[in-house]
């Protein structure tokens, strides 16, 4: 077992923060003081690390209890604003998903389609307090024989509500390119042809997952700021994918790990569950998400201390490859290249375009190190990590 100059515990750190005594700062600010001090100095002298992400997350979408009729029901097909949920769940449960489309939405026949209003808007608008119109149907039973409801409801008459995104904080991701010759429209944005402009999408040095690339301290029952509200890590996400290859700093240099999360939708803010619509590929729901990162040893600080120079991604074509499966890369580009607005790709400039915030990120970042600050938010100590390998 490697031997560390500093260990720390998740409950010294709990004590700190009981005691107002803890010392908390961003993943940005952790940069300069590891370079500044050393690991190990640093290791002694911080116990959290804050991170922050804000960006479309698809695999997103909530459990939502819709309280039972009179007569009772067992609703088999529902709509929150004319937009689809799954019934297939229980008597008057359903979950809502972030990326369906309103049901009479011309999608792509008037090509590419707008996608105005999906599953994420109806997230939004309920906490935002707006009424949303529920239609329920049913076949009928003899415990539940009602067969339709329609009624107008708001997040605070629901009886529950609970996002479950089953995956979110990607580990890394393309920078998605379009080397064909004509414009596509992509869960990636809009893509010109001839490589017209190259769109990312991650934080980089805020992203949670590249600031803890081993997953030492992430886990399942860590808490984490979600949605604007405390939520936890329950699980590794859909399509986790530890075993990549990576740099000697941990970096994976393609996409990675990924996380399933939860958290009460009614104690979350408007302002960081946002439907999205994606010109031509669909709706989705930008998520905002923020881990704490305890810092155990000087092994981890190394880890938190990771810059956007030394975080990379790689460079995909969405216009030929992507489509059809092929696996190809076309040079690999540091975050901070694609952060500087413009990347040299076979031999032309390439202006990039980010589809997360990082000034979002950075707020997230803030607003999690000073909840801890003030005691209103502890670390929860997963009771089992991530899958690393």
């Amino acid at each position: 077992m490697k031997r560390h100059k500093v260990q720390k515990t998740f409950q010294e750190i709990n004590q700190r923060i009981r005691d107002g005594k803890v010392v908390v700062v961003t993943a940005e600010e952790i940069i300069d003081i590891v370079k500044e001090n050393g690991p190990v100095e640093a290791a002694r002298q911080v116990d959290i690390v804050t991170t922050g992400t804000f960006s479309p997350m698809c695999s997103s979408g909530a459990f939502i209890n819709l309280g039972h009729s009179v007569p009772g029901i067992k609703v088999s097909k529902v709509w929150f604003n004319n937009v689809p949920a799954y019934g297939g769940v229980a008597a008057v449960d359903c979950y809502l998903g972030a990326t369906e489309p309103c049901e009479d939405d011309p999608l792509n026949k008037v090509h590419p389609g707008e996608f105005k209003y999906g599953g994420g808007h109806v997230i939004q608008d309920l906490l935002a307090g707006k009424t949303v119109h529920i239609e329920a149907k049913a076949y009928g039973t003899d415990c539940y024989p009602n067969r339709e409801i329609e009624k107008d409801i708001t997040l605070k008459k629901l009886p529950q509500a609970t996002l479950c995104n089953p995956r979110n904080g990607y580990q890394n991701y393309n920078c998605a390119i379009n080397f064909a010759e004509k414009t596509i429209y992509t869960y990636m944005g809009t893509l010109r042809p001839n490589a017209g402009n190259a769109n990312y999408c991650s934080a980089g040095q805020l992203s949670p997952l590249m600031n803890d690339p081993y997953y030492m301290t992430i886990g399942v029952g860590t808490r984490i700021f979600l949605g604007g509200g405390q939520g936890f890590v329950v699980w590794h996400g859909t399509q986790h994918k530890p075993k990549v290859k990576r740099t000697k700093k941990g970096v994976p240099l393609a996409p990675a790990g990924t996380l399933w999360v939860m958290g009460d939708l009614k104690k979350m803010s408007h302002k960081w569950l946002v439907g999205v619509s994606i010109q031509g590929y669909g709706c989705s729901m930008a998520v905002g998400l923020g881990v704490p990162i305890p810092i155990l040893n000087e092994e981890i600080v190394k880890f938190t201390a990771i810059s956007d120079d030394e975080i990379f991604t790689q460079i995909v074509d969405y216009g030929r490859d992507y489509p059809h499966g092929v696996s190809k890369s076309y040079g690999t580009v540091s975050y901070g290249e694609l952060k500087g607005g413009t990347i040299r790709v076979h031999g032309q400039d390439v202006p990039t375009v980010p589809l997360s915030s990082v000034v979002r990120a950075r707020e997230i970042a803030e607003t999690l190190k000073k909840w801890i600050q003030s005691g209103k938010f502890t670390l929860g100590e997963p009771q089992e990590l991530l899958p690393s390998v």
